[in-house]
């Protein structure tokens, strides 16, 4: 089974983390998307590292913007490789522009997706992540 591990926020680095290590661990067929969604390295790269982590197979780039120019050039590009990779599976973590995103493109490809978590509910309609984790609900 071929699993693709979407992420672009610090928080999804390290949430993913042990599934990531247990992954290769277990020696399972999986590469990571990375969305830039967090794109500095305060809040990238230097999390790689210090959890020692593998490269992301894809970095996106797709940096700031409103939410939905950067919610539309994510779910562009994760759709994009999950095209060429065709994973069995895609897991996100969280309630970001980019699990939301990644989601969408994997369910309208058929593409199973694994929510590892999803955000506490706050049901106040006036923060993005709720609006997010409603996005996900279906």
């Amino acid at each position: 089974m071929k699993t693709s591990i979407v992420l672009g926020t610090r928080p999804e680095i390290i949430k993913m983390s042990p599934i990531i290590q247990e992954c290769e661990n277990l020696g399972l067929d999986f590469f990571i998307l990375h969305t830039g969604q967090h794109y500095s390295h305060n809040m990238d790269k230097i999390f790689f590292e210090q959890l020692h982590l593998p490269d992301a197979r894809y970095n996106l780039d797709a940096g700031s913007g409103t939410h939905a120019e950067q919610t539309g050039k994510i779910l562009s590009g994760v759709e994009e490789v999950l095209v060429k990779e065709n994973p069995d599976v895609v897991l996100v973590e969280g309630d970001t522009n980019t699990v939301l995103a990644a989601a969408l493109a994997a369910s309208k490809l058929h593409i199973g997706v694994g929510h590892v978590e999803a955000g506490l509910r706050c049901f106040d309609k006036g923060m993005p992540e709720e609006i997010n984790r409603r996005g996900l609900d279906v």
